[in-house]
């Protein structure tokens, strides 16, 4: 069977090079998880090198999954967030074992493959108002281009909560030539990407990645970076001193405790599993879809039902691998932007997810300074849904900009959908009675849940 007639590229006015220049562009942007979740898992007690061989293979099936169940461009990988609940909240605070948690991530996946089947997540999707979905897009550009920044270290933490990466301050420390080059690098990156996103170069979000990265090796080289890993400033170029090999899945492998599942304590774990990998997972389908306008005149999301389907079978399929959940990326914006609309988008993506396996030391050298422009860059781009919204009608504005400030403010996706439901019910509640007919049931459903969640959790 052709790429044409699996993928159907020419009804969605794309190519094949478009599309694995996407899923590579997509891959480089959240190569990171590959290093990010072993490290968050390894304080929970779980062997790093299984929980990177299992990242890699649930990121690697779930992704598969979404490209021949949706035909979409969204790829899955554990989530972030997620995966620090289940380290330092589930296991750390509440003292559960790691099998524990994970047994509650594979229930949660057994849960929303029902959900999905019973169309109940679809119906969610589809009673998020319009003017409140293109609000999601502008809040996650917004919240992936602060993610960015803090992790190239333009924003840090300060007195007034985040301030500016200090230069001098750098200096006077002596920890330019580590910390201070890899910022200035970042917002080089910045420019540079929008340069070429100017000029209309192709590519050109991985470009930005590609060359950012490559002056990171020019400066390492030429000694205004200096390696110190006591001071988090690794070297940029692929270590291969250990040889090629797959840490082993043993470790980790079908070590699913199911001992605690009836207790109250459980259940309050697996419905904060349960709720965040939801709405995240809606809210990144909503955002990317949006801008890559996917959504039909009535702002429903076609094949919704295999893109839910391939989260929810993805989530399980980790757990029994050993990893925490599996869930839609929102860096799959950045492979929208590189033009990718179908799944040999996400197919690519996979492919290289699997070759990680052999090729770790190259992947997990790409820095967060190289990456960080991508995710600025494509939030722009994610921001510019913002002229959708129809500000002339309040009673959607309000909830729509509710919405929009509480997803970097909260740090979080879910968040920022749920203040924006429960504003929009509020405000369309209190006013005039036409606007009354604009809510629909399921609207108020949600929001009294998320009340609920927030006076409960």
């Amino acid at each position: 069977m052709s790429l044409e007639k699996m993928f159907h590229l020419k009804e969605r006015h794309t190519d094949a090079r478009t599309e694995i220049l996407a899923g590579i562009t997509t891959f480089m942007t959240m190569a990171y998880i590959l290093a990010v979740n072993p490290n968050i898992l390894q304080d929970a007690g779980m062997d790093s090198g299984a929980v990177f061989t299992a990242t890699a293979l649930a990121s690697m099936i779930a992704t598969l999954l979404m490209a021949f169940f949706a035909n979409y461009p969204f790829v899955l990988a554990p989530g972030m967030g997620l995966n620090a609940y289940f380290a330092y909240t589930v296991v750390l605070q509440m003292g559960y074992s790691w099998q524990t948690a994970l047994a509650a991530v594979f229930i949660e996946g057994l849960i929303f493959i029902v959900l999905s089947l019973t169309n109940v997540r679809e119906a969610i999707f589809n009673a998020i108002p319009m003017n409140l979905k293109h609000a999601v897009s502008v809040g996650i550009g917004i919240f992936i281009a602060f993610i960015g920044m803090q992790n190239a270290k333009i924003v840090v933490d300060s007195a007034t909560l985040v301030s500016l990466y200090s230069f001098k301050g750098s200096v006077e420390a002596g920890t330019f030539s580590g910390e201070g080059i890899t910022v200035l690098l970042a917002l080089i990156g910045i420019l540079i990407t929008g340069i070429l996103l100017i000029k209309k170069v192709r590519g050109n979000i991985l470009w930005g990645i590609l060359i950012t990265w490559g002056l990171g090796i020019a400066c390492q080289l030429t000694g205004l970076y200096q390696v110190n890993p006591d001071m988090g400033c690794f070297s940029l170029l692929p270590d291969f001193s250990d040889g090629i090999s797959v840490p082993s899945l043993a470790p980790t492998l079908f070590q699913l405790d199911f001992k605690g599942v009836l207790t109250l304590d459980f259940f309050v774990v697996m419905f904060a599993f349960l709720f965040v990998d939801l709405f995240d997972t809606l809210g990144t389908l909503i955002g990317v879809a949006s801008k890559a306008d996917m959504l039909d005149e009535d702002g429903r999301l076609p094949r919704i039902r295999g893109a839910l389907m391939a989260d929810a079978v993805g989530t399980s399929i980790g757990a029994v691998l050993g990893t925490s959940t599996t869930t839609t990326f929102v860096e799959s914006a950045s492979g929208v932007a590189e033009g990718g609309r179908t799944g040999l988008t996400a197919v690519t993506a996979a492919i290289l997810f699997g070759l990680s396996l052999f090729l770790s030391p190259v992947f997990l050298a790409i820095p967060s300074f190289a990456t960080a422009p991508a995710l600025v860059v494509v939030g722009f781009l994610m921001m510019t849904s913002i002229t959708k919204i129809d500000f002339t009608d309040y009673t959607e504005a309000i909830p729509a900009y509710i919405a929009i400030i509480a997803m970097p403010f909260m740090y979080s996706i879910s968040e920022g959908i749920a203040m924006g439901v429960i504003s929009y019910v509020v405000v369309n509640l209190a006013a005039r009675d036409k606007e009354k007919k604009k809510i629909s049931p399921l609207m108020y459903v949600l929001a009294i849940l998320f009340v609920v969640k927030y006076t409960m959790l």
